[in-house]
């Protein structure tokens, strides 16, 4: 099931969840318990996605 803040196009999901998690990182956000397990769904099969970010100052 596609969760509504997902973008629509399939290919677009991995960027996607890569962007959003490197967002997290960068700002030292936290995500609940079901935002964590809705990323790691989608991030299971984005194999050759790497996240990069830099610590936000």
């Amino acid at each position: 099931m596609i969760k509504q803040w997902m973008p629509p196009l399939p290919d677009a999901h991995c960027r996607y969840v890569g962007e959003w998690t490197a967002t997290k990182l960068r700002w030292g956000l936290t995500a609940d318990q079901a935002e964590a397990d809705a990323i790691k769904v989608y991030a299971d099969t984005c194999e050759t996605t790497v996240v990069h970010y830099t610590p936000a100052p």
